[in-house]
């Protein structure tokens, strides 16, 4: 909801200044829904379809929203939470890592994605080059996604 609130908040400013970038962070479990997180994908979910609602009111203007759909990211939640079950094991925390990467069957990158790479995707849709990107869903998810738009 956070994104909502900020949205209804900074929305009409920005439509009045005629410039403005909202940004939506939500997952590729957003399109595919894993069954073991139902809870996750539907609040992804439901993120996709407020940006593209939200995106429709900013027609002919230089306000923007878009959203990312990030895959697999080895953020800081996802490395702490990795060392404390390699410790557990007896493991190093970097096999750890990539035996959970290879798991992914339908990861393209056979890895896990950096924030940097995450964090790319966005400063571009930050910026004005991005004027011509409005009411999408960019993926940043490692080829996990098996469709082809």
């Amino acid at each position: 909801m956070s994104g909502v609130v900020l949205s209804r908040h900074l929305l009409p400013r920005m439509l009045e200044s005629d410039w403005g970038r909202i940004l939506f962070i939500s997952s590729e479990s957003g399109v595919n829904v894993p069954a073991d997180m139902v809870h996750y994908g539907a609040t992804k979910t439901a993120q996709l379809a407020v940006a593209n609602g939200l995106a429709k009111l900013t027609r002919g203007t230089g306000v923007t929203v878009n959203s990312v759909l990030g895959g697999p990211t080895y953020s800081d939640g996802v490395a702490q939470a990795v060392d404390r079950i390699a410790r557990g094991q007896g493991v190093p925390a970097g096999h750890l890592k990539a035996a959970i990467a290879a798991e992914n069957r339908t990861s393209l990158l056979e890895r896990f994605i950096e924030p940097s790479e995450i964090a790319a995707l966005v400063t571009y849709l930050a910026s004005p080059r991005s004027s011509a990107t409005n009411g999408a869903a960019l993926r940043a998810d490692g080829g996990v996604l098996t469709t082809v738009v």
